[in-house]
C-alpha cells in the first residue's frame, strides 16, 4: 500500500486517535451537573416515549428509566473510557467494538433525527474501519505491550 507522509498503519492510527478525540469531546461538552442530575436521561426518555418502534420504547422503559442516575453515569463514563482507550491505544479492539455498539444504540434511539444520524453513522463507520485495519498496530499501548497481534 502506498501512502503519502505516513504508512497505512499510521493513517489507521490517525483514524483511531481522531475517533477517540471525538468521544472525549462528547464527554467534555456535557453539562455534568445537569447530566448527572438526570437531565440527559430525561431528555432521552422524551425521545423514547415518542419513538416509532415499540421495542425501543419498551426497552428504554425497562432498562434505562428505572435507573436514571446509573445510566447517566454509565453513558458519560463510557464515552470518557472510549475516548481515552482509543487515543492511548489501550484495549483498542474492545473500545472500537463498544464504541460502534454505543453509536448504534444512539442511532436507533435517534432514528428520526437526521442531524444526529450523520455523527453516529460516521463514528460507527470509523470504528469498523479502524477495527478491520487493526489500527492499534501503530502509536498505541496495545502495540507497545504486544496485545492483540
Amino acid at each position: 500500500m502506498q501512502t503519502i507522509w505516513l504508512s497505512g498503519a499510521e493513517w489507521c492510527a490517525v483514524l483511531r486517535i481522531g475517533l477517540g478525540l471525538w468521544w472525549l469531546e462528547s464527554w467534555r461538552h456535557k453539562d455534568k451537573k445537569t447530566w448527572f442530575a438526570g437531565g440527559g436521561i430525561a431528555w432521552a426518555a422524551g425521545i423514547a416515549d415518542k419513538h416509532r418502534w415499540r421495542v425501543v420504547r419498551t426497552g428504554f422503559d425497562r432498562l434505562v428509566k428505572p435507573r436514571p442516575r446509573l445510566m447517566a453515569y454509565l453513558v458519560a463514563y463510557a464515552e470518557l473510557a472510549l475516548g481515552l482507550g482509543l487515543v492511548l491505544g489501550l484495549l483498542s479492539p474492545i473500545a472500537l467494538v463498544a464504541g460502534a455498539v454505543l453509536n448504534l444504540v444512539y442511532l436507533v434511539l435517534m432514528i428520526h433525527d437526521w442531524a444526529e444520524q450523520g455523527q453516529n453513522l460516521m463514528m460507527a463507520l470509523i470504528s469498523l474501519a479502524a477495527l478491520g485495519a487493526m489500527s492499534w498496530q501503530s502509536w498505541s499501548l496495545d502495540g507497545a505491550l504486544g496485545l492483540f497481534r
